[in-house]
């Protein structure tokens, strides 16, 4: 039931880094600091999602609902560093055709900022 997130921002572009465990104690918390992010016109909103250790279905509503806030706010939600388990989720609930989904590389934790 731990949570820890961190927000980077840059003019346009803001960076949440979300460790721990993202589910029904804990989704709530993800999205009082996630929302507010998408709501910022043109924001460039990038979640690294690499600290994350388990996520359930109240995590996975969460994002979407921070996707759509960003879509009626003509920002981009960017979710990285996913790991193998995570982006099962993502690949069984058919979010990955619909978001921008970026895994952790092959053989390294590093990704590319674009």
């Amino acid at each position: 039931m731990n949570l820890s997130i961190d927000i980077q921002e840059r003019e346009h572009h803001s960076i949440i880094f979300v460790q721990g465990e993202v589910d029904v104690y804990t989704a709530e918390q993800l999205k009082k600091s996630l929302i507010p992010l998408t709501e910022e016109t043109e924001n460039l909103v990038e979640v690294n999602l690499d600290g994350v250790r388990y996520m359930d279905s109240t995590g996975l509503g969460i994002l979407i609902g921070a996707w759509k806030s960003a879509k009626k706010h003509h920002s981009h939600l960017k979710l990285v560093q996913l790991n193998n388990r995570l982006m099962r989720l993502f690949k069984v609930t058919g979010l990955d055709q619909m978001m921008d989904i970026h895994p952790i590389k092959q053989g390294g934790n590093q990704y590319e900022n674009v």
